[in-house]
């Protein structure tokens, strides 16, 4: 069903009006779209013609907008700013196609970057560009095509590939552990443990899997793993780490286990994305590409377990 014409305005007339709200005035505006003060203002005129709507309190030179403008003015910035990155992306790439992925910070310098170079190489025409996120988001508000999420199949309205579980280790510097030697778990609630912001109850699962029943412990609270790697190397605690990310450490000598087997985390890493979006070509070719990297643990990069 075509939408009628009068619900929508040309992009002169909604950028005119967003950055009039945007900026508090029409002159203030005329400078930030290189208009004259009266162009904007004949804009503003037209659109709130075309809409039946007086978005705008005169109040002598200055134009207030009312409530039913600042809601509005919300919906057009989303729509700017996408048909801005929609534009970005043709210019960017225009005989292939590019590929907007949000990454969890330590998985993505850590497993995916040493991996991409194989990708890129056999999808030439394809640009990746990247972004972090640590929880889950509106894929329409932040306009990625498709994100790395630890979890559990909870995303709404979209589409998921595991890529494998998740395995944690307990472990700290050598010198620490020589400091604080541990003969089983109840040693370590002594002991300072860092944790992950986003994983509160990590530390107490690990616990339960090795038969000790134990409180969220105290410790340094990290929003990501790289920085509490390099606090556990440094001797600040022991860190609970998920067995891939720590294993070019734990080979090195510069951590160690400090305890135990590895645990089975409470949840796995998943390629997520909005189902309005996966026939997107750049996406399917990403989606076959990281099936094989995981089917394949003898790859340039091992894979966890």
């Amino acid at each position: 069903m075509a939408v009628p014409r009068r619900f929508l305005p040309s992009v002169s007339l909604l950028a005119a009006f967003e950055s009039v709200c945007r900026t508090g005035s029409t002159l203030a505006a005329a400078r930030d779209l290189d208009l004259t003060q009266g162009a904007v203002s004949r804009l503003i005129q037209n659109l709130e013609a075309q809409l039946g709507v007086a978005l705008f309190l005169r109040e002598g030179r200055r134009l207030v907008p009312t409530e039913a403008a600042l809601a509005y003015a919300r919906d057009v910035v989303k729509a700017l700013d996408l048909i801005s990155r929609g534009s970005m992306r043709v210019r960017s790439n225009a005989g292939g196609g590019t590929l907007s992925l949000s990454i969890l910070p330590t998985f993505g310098t850590r497993w995916l970057a040493p991996r991409l170079p194989r990708f890129l190489a056999a999808h030439p025409g394809v640009t990746i560009n990247l972004g972090t996120r640590l929880r889950p988001f509106d894929f329409e508000e932040e306009g990625f095509d498709a994100a790395i999420h630890f979890g559990t199949e909870t995303w709404p309205n979209a589409g998921f590939q595991k890529l494998f579980d998740e395995r944690l280790v307990a472990c700290c510097a050598p010198g620490f552990l020589a400091a604080h030697p541990v003969g089983g778990p109840g040693d370590l609630l002594a002991l300072p443990l860092l944790q992950l912001e986003t994983r509160p109850a990590a530390w107490p699962t690990w616990f339960r899997q090795h038969g000790l029943e134990a409180t969220l412990p105290y410790g340094m609270l990290f929003d990501q793993f790289g920085p509490m790697i390099q606090s556990a190397i440094f001797g600040l605690g022991v860190a609970l780490l998920p067995e891939f990310l720590a294993k070019t450490e734990l080979a090195d000598g510069r951590l160690v286990s400090a305890w135990g087997r590895p645990a089975a985390g409470d949840g796995s890493y998943y390629l997520v994305w909005p189902k309005v979006g996966e026939w997107y070509p750049p996406l399917q070719a990403f989606r076959a590409w990281l099936s094989d990297e995981v089917a394949d643990p003898d790859g340039t990069a091992n894979l966890p377990g």
